[in-house]
């Protein structure tokens, strides 16, 4: 027996427990919820935050990282997963989805944010050795060494096709978009690589949260006393939140005086709001109320000129939100369930009709980043026959010298001027109006007579705006 043998063998290392990190947790726990259960990271997130904060896990801070890394990671999820492909020895489809939602966080905290490398890759580590176990956490901590190897533009460099040779997959890896997005977008914007670029790269920032303040209940005077609140830039209405913030902890957002509501879809209520028309200005129809942020800007707008709007929703839960916005409204309103494509009143009974029609989304991309991975180009067929036949049950809606509003948050060619253009072959007696001069002091609106909005160009949703007067 040789003398190496006998010695002594090291004790093995006593096992040390991962130590548990509330922030990363909670935003591993976001995102499972999202790829789970279809839910939305902005429905998701607040009562999780809510939470932590109550149980006294997390402070400002605290929320403030797990907010970045949860839409941080679902904004750049398509450039990640083409960065992890490249690390992993086998498809990411055979890669367990609890285990590449930890990667992608980790991958966020490599290349989209200031954390150290070795703080990124250990918090990470220690983040699987919780959720996954052990095992897999060995797997994690090689693949994050491998994409630690490079900063974000050298792997861009490795993993995105030359531009050159096909632009729009280019641009879908670098600015992490369906390459279908990306094809439809430009469509919509048209003009070349600098402004879809600059769409792009808007569509993966952090928006600001914007507020109104509804006319008779509230001023935008009381909103600026909030921390850190500007005006808008268009609406004279709007208070931006620049630091972000809690909405619900502001006064008159809870007594509901004060609501959440993108500017561009402020500008849309407005600019039907302001449309001229020829006669009576007494009834107001809004055919797709739900939520209500729309319904509850135009009621208050109707109660100051004695008008009385009719707030329409096919579905009762969302008509019950509907009510709970236009509750209090100073002026007459009522909220009824009806399906726009069936209404229960007659035709050519309102002045003024607004229908912010279903659509895609593709507009608030900034908002709801999952969306842009769900949503299919087949989304399109299906949403198609909805939208038309909304509009034209509002042009059946309003009468002669009345005005309709045709509205989406989508700036897909086929769910704003290919569906007015139909619905104008079939109403020879309506005629489009040129919306631009009712969006006052508002830069790059095109050449009309509709209007699009973009994030990159207004700082809004990229909402959607025809609007048609019906002459015969």
């Amino acid at each position: 027996m040789s003398d190496t043998s006998r010695r002594p063998r090291k004790p093995a290392k006593p096992y040390r427990r991962p130590q548990k990190d509330p922030v990363r947790i909670l935003a591993f726990e976001a995102l499972r919820a999202v790829d789970e259960r279809d839910a939305y990271a902005n429905l998701v997130l607040p009562p999780l935050l809510r939470r932590a904060r109550e149980k006294g896990d997390f402070d400002g801070r605290d929320a403030a990282l797990a907010t970045e890394l949860v839409y941080g990671t679902l904004r750049r999820q398509g450039t990640y997963d083409a960065i992890l492909a490249a690390c992993v020895d086998r498809p990411l489809s055979e890669v367990d989805p609890p285990v590449l939602d930890v990667l992608s966080l980790g991958v966020h905290q490599l290349l989209g944010t200031r954390i150290p490398a070795h703080a990124a890759v250990s918090a990470t580590v220690e983040l699987a050795r919780v959720v996954l176990g052990d095992g897999r956490a060995k797997f994690v901590n090689a693949v994050l060494r491998k994409v630690a190897g490079n900063d974000l533009d050298r792997w861009l460099e490795e993993v995105a096709p030359p531009y050159d040779e096909d632009p729009e997959d280019h641009l879908a890896v670098v600015h992490s978009h369906p390459r279908w997005i990306v094809s439809a977008l430009w469509d919509s914007l048209g003009g070349g690589r600098a402004g879809i670029e600059d769409l792009l790269e808007a569509d993966n920032e952090r928006p600001e949260v914007t507020l109104v303040a509804r006319p008779g209940r509230a001023t935008t005077g009381e909103l600026l006393g909030e921390e850190a609140a500007v005006p808008g830039r268009w609406s004279p209405y709007a208070v931006r939140l620049t630091e972000g913030g809690e909405p619900g902890a502001v006064n008159a957002v809870r007594e509901g005086r004060a609501g959440v509501q993108d500017e561009g879809s402020q500008l849309v209520a407005l600019a039907l709001a302001n449309a001229p028309l020829d006669g009576p200005d007494e009834k107001w129809l809004d055919g797709c109320a739900g939520p209500g942020g729309k319904a509850a800007l135009l009621a208050a707008l109707a109660a100051e000129r004695g008008a009385v709007l009719l707030a329409s929703e096919k579905q009762p839960h969302r008509a019950g939100l509907v009510a709970k916005a236009l509750d209090g409204n100073p002026g007459p309103y009522q909220v009824i369930a009806a399906d726009g494509t069936r209404p229960p009143w007659r035709p050519g009974s309102f002045d003024r009709v607004l229908v912010d029609v279903p659509c895609t989304g593709l507009g608030a991309l900034r908002r709801r980043p999952e969306a842009r991975w769900r949503r299919r180009p087949e989304d399109l067929d299906g949403f198609a026959p909805l939208q038309r036949g909304l509009l034209r049950t509002a042009l059946e809606s309003v009468r002669v010298g009345g005005v309709v509003g045709y509205a989406t948050c989508s700036p897909h060619l086929a769910e704003t001027r290919a569906v007015v253009a139909d619905l104008l072959k079939q109403f020879p007696e309506a005629e489009l109006l040129d919306a631009r001069p009712l969006l006052p002091d508002v830069p790059a609106l095109g050449d009309g007579p509709d209007v699009q909005l973009w994030p990159h160009l207004h700082g809004t949703d990229a909402m959607y705006l025809a609007l048609i007067r019906r002459t015969g």
